[in-house]
């Protein structure tokens, strides 16, 4: 992993740059706005994906694998994500040639130019936030530039560039990197401490999300329910600060949820009231909604023209995302890799299972992670889910830590009959398939390569007909 180093230099122009693991969701949508800047743009990733030959399609020269001689030679600027190797061959070469090196956060930077700029950040929801912004934005007749952390589904892409001085962006606080923006509005989706291998402590983790909000030129949106962000909001000294949630002194009150269905709901701001429904499930999505009508109001929208905004947005990809069907049963894939995600996406799969029971299969993401959370992975999974499969850990960026696999989670299940942890896919996808029944969910969860595990889960299914 590089931590980014954000004294470093970022051009003032760029006209050709190479981007080291262009195929994620957020690099690609950075490279697409490249393109559109009509700036020569190659990149590699270490395997191939739609993302890749989208962008190839887009004029960008892409590798697979990574490889210094995979770095053009007309190339000024880098950009690299932090979950690279300090030994990457691309990553070397650049500095030994003196290039413009930076890391994502610093070409997004670029990228917007002073641009009237609305963040995103938060432990949870922060991509479902961004997307519902975006596409509410959008229905309002506004155009803005935008990029997000997944692909919006609706529009079929995690970035786009807008005709509007307004930019909307996902900000990551992994690494502090939603420090170096100069936001206009911020929105906090919730400050559950996470990441504290960057920020050392709950207190330091709390601290940068209070210099996020401080530093806002115009407002800041925070939850009014999230412990985590009822600390922040103690460190704020912002001018204007609007809450949402369903607390009663809430700004932007939500109250009247209903889940039996297409969530309904209530928002309530300066005694009006106005009635909501949407087309995703589960009741964080109507508090991710409270939070994006909260941002409207702060851009001057009618609340209910902002209720109507948001009712329209279709989700993002790999959130609740449905896959397939085999057999009666459905097998749905969602990026949650937090105990409180997993928690959120589970719950809302039980408001439309109906009589049909949920299946879960986890992958841990990352070793620091799963040591530090099998318990509440466990007991979230246990309660949440009827039946889950635990694979092995995706270590990303982390070397492996001796003890610490799936067998962890699994191992800390009160009741070792509702879990079967399988280190082998297809052995877990089989397994999968064998204990599924018409009606059931399966829910792949994770946010490293679990979701490729659904075409042998699919495959298992169709083969025990």
């Amino acid at each position: 992993m590089i931590r980014p180093d954000l004294s470093l230099p970022i051009p003032e122009t760029i006209e050709a740059a190479h981007f080291i693991g262009i195929g994620g969701s957020g690099m690609s949508g950075l490279a697409r706005m490249f393109l559109d800047r009509g700036i020569r743009v190659s990149g590699s990733d270490r395997a191939d994906s739609a993302a890749l030959r989208d962008l190839e399609a887009r004029g960008a020269r892409v590798f697979v694998g990574h490889d210094a001689a995979h770095l053009p030679d007309d190339v000024d600027t880098v950009v690299h994500t932090g979950a690279i190797w300090p030994q990457n061959p691309e990553f070397l070469l650049a500095k030994e040639r003196g290039l413009h090196v930076i890391h994502r956060s610093q070409a997004l930077y670029w990228l917007i130019g002073g641009r009237r700029l609305v963040s995103v950040a938060g432990a949870h929801g922060k991509t479902t936030s961004t997307g519902m912004l975006v596409t509410a934005l959008q229905s309002l007749d506004e155009d803005p530039t935008f990029v997000n952390g997944g692909v919006i589904a609706q529009l079929g892409a995690s970035s786009g560039t807008g005709s509007d001085e307004l930019f909307v962006i996902e900000a990551d606080e992994s690494d502090g990197t939603f420090l170096l923006y100069d936001t206009s509005v911020a929105l906090i989706t919730n400050v559950d401490p996470d990441h504290l291998d960057h920020w050392g402590s709950r207190d330091a983790f709390y601290d940068g999300f209070a210099a996020f909000a401080n530093a806002a030129r115009e407002a800041v949106v925070i939850s009014s329910d999230d412990a985590g962000a009822l600390r922040v909001t103690e460190r704020i000294t912002h001018g204007r600060v609007l809450t949402f949630g369903y607390a009663d002194a809430a700004d932007v009150r939500l109250s009247d949820v209903r889940v039996d269905g297409p969530v309904a709901f209530t928002l309530t701001h300066h005694g009006r009231s106005v009635q909501g429904r949407l087309q995703v499930p589960g009741a964080h999505n109507a508090v991710n909604a409270a939070g994006v009508v909260a941002v409207l109001l702060t851009l001057g929208h009618d609340l209910d023209d902002a209720v109507r905004a948001v009712e329209g947005f279709t989700g993002t990809v790999r959130r609740f995302e449905l896959h397939g069907v085999e057999r009666g049963v459905s097998v749905f894939d969602d990026y949650a890799h937090h105990p409180t995600e997993v928690e959120a996406a589970l719950t809302a799969a039980r408001t439309v299972v109906g009589d049909g029971r949920i299946i879960a299969v986890h992958q841990p993401h990352t070793y620091s992670r799963t040591q530090h959370m099998f318990r509440e992975f466990a007991e979230v999974l246990e309660r949440t889910a009827d039946h889950t499969v635990v694979l092995d850990v995706y270590g990303a960026r982390e070397d492996p830590v001796p003890g610490v696999t799936g067998a962890l989670v699994s191992g800390a299940f009160a009741d070792a009959d509702h879990v079967h942890f399988v280190a082998d896919w297809q052995e877990a996808a089989d397994y999968t398939a064998s204990i599924a029944r018409e009606g059931d969910y399966v829910i792949t969860l994770g946010c490293g390569n679990v979701y490729l595990i659904i075409p042998q889960v699919l495959e298992a299914l169709a083969a025990g007909d």
